[in-house]
């Protein structure tokens, strides 16, 4: 291998982050894959970047990503989850809040990944041992830190957990807005975000595993040293899922009194 996993995933995250970058603007063909989501040429051209980057070094990987599914057999053990454009929404009516995310799972665990921001070209990088923003060629360590209160939250559905936990009930509860600031960005880059102290914490429901759009956030988060569970406490993937990924504990637990506070409510 003559090039490491961690700056294979830089590399592969900067390709697609230029492709986006150069779709910005133009009439973008819409591919509908759901109910309210869909794809662009922009998020099938940019996942084909990555994917010939990540084939051309490591051919005998498995490759899940977004839009063209599973590629290769991951009989080694090694699985690369791609997103190529996690925030199609805001980009397609020109919102650059998006970002571009990659990510390696081996032996279980995430721990390589990358999420680049196509406009700032910024790369949030982590090795598995510490996180990273890369910028005009020069790495700066992440430290995570709850001073600006700001906590971002996911509105999209699928809501799994609705019975116990919704986040706009959430961001109506009066001592969630004593304490802290919500903001919607509609990106998993907002996860990055915590890594770097940009945010005081995420918090969104839903099942994360194998999820291409959540998988390098969560790494960087747990490689920064953010505190990362579940909405119930429990170790991020196990319990009944979710997110809520803080700079500290103290943001943390003030996040899953208030989670739990909901839930009461409704017994």
């Amino acid at each position: 291998m003559s090039i490491s996993d961690h700056e294979l995933a830089i590399e592969a995250a900067e390709a697609g982050a230029a492709v986006v970058r150069s779709h910005y603007g133009s009439s973008l063909t819409h591919f509908p894959k759901s109910a309210g989501d869909f794809a662009t040429t922009a998020d099938i051209e940019a996942e084909k970047a990555i994917l010939d980057v990540l084939r051309g070094a490591r051919p005998d990987d498995l490759v899940v990503g977004e839009e063209s599914g599973r590629t290769g057999t991951g009989d080694n053990g090694r699985g690369w989850l791609v997103d190529p454009l996690c925030g199609t929404v805001n980009y397609a009516v020109g919102n650059l809040l998006a970002s571009v995310n990659v990510a390696l799972r081996t032996g279980g665990r995430v721990a390589v990944a990358a999420s680049a921001d196509p406009f700032t070209r910024e790369v949030f990088w982590t090795d598995g041992v510490a996180a990273y923003v890369r910028r005009a060629g020069g790495d700066e360590r992440l430290e995570p830190s709850a001073h600006s209160g700001l906590v971002d939250v996911n509105l999209d559905p699928p809501f799994p957990n609705g019975d116990v936990f919704s986040a706009a009930r959430m961001l109506a509860d009066e001592s969630f807005t004593e304490r802290f600031r919500p903001r919607v960005v509609s990106t998993t880059l907002a996860v990055a975000w915590v890594a770097a102290g940009r945010r005081a914490a995420y918090v969104t429901d839903g099942q994360l595993r194998d999820s291409v759009h959540f998988a390098a956030g969560i790494a960087l988060c747990e490689a920064a040293g953010c505190v990362v569970t579940g909405i119930d406490g429990q170790p991020v993937h196990t319990g009944i899922g979710g997110l809520v990924a803080a700079a500290d504990e103290q943001t943390h637990a003030a996040l899953l009194t208030l989670v739990r506070h909901q839930g009461r409510r409704r017994d």
